[in-house]
């Protein structure tokens, strides 16, 4: 469990991994919206509709600037952040609570593995550096 991080660094593969999975998030998001919106539209004393719509435009626009900003160390930590409100998104729309869990899944499923993945062309990278570096002094 330790390539579960919530600050810092990660390696390339990570990144677009992460990335990924909340540029998938935003649409998901954003289409939640649309559902909460038109949800608060049918309860005729609820003036709530275009608020629910603001909110969730706002938390999927978070979603893909988190995706851009994965390069920095501290893009993880929003990368959380933005998993935290998709799931406290599913008190104006429960089947987000689904939403939020299968995202939350995808989100450490490729901190883990994009750690192991990053860590693995490391070593392949440094093997190919040393077997240039002994061919150069055989030569």
């Amino acid at each position: 469990m330790r390539s579960i991080i919530f600050y810092g660094q990660t390696g390339k593969f990570t990144f677009r991994m992460l990335a990924t999975v909340l540029g998938g998030q935003s649409i998901c998001i954003l289409l939640g919206a649309l559902v909460a919106r038109a949800i608060a539209a049918t309860d005729e004393g609820s003036g709530s509709g275009t608020a629910y719509l603001v909110v969730g435009v706002g938390l999927g626009v978070l979603c893909i600037v988190a995706a851009g900003l994965m390069r920095r160390p501290w893009g993880v930590t929003l990368g959380w952040v933005v998993q935290a409100l998709t799931l406290l998104s599913a008190l104006v729309v429960p089947m987000m609570l689904i939403v939020g869990l299968f995202f939350l899944a995808l989100w450490i499923t490729c901190l883990v593995k994009g750690t192991q993945v990053d860590a693995v062309v490391a070593r392949r990278e440094a093997a190919a550096a040393d077997g240039d570096a002994a061919d150069r002094v055989d030569g």
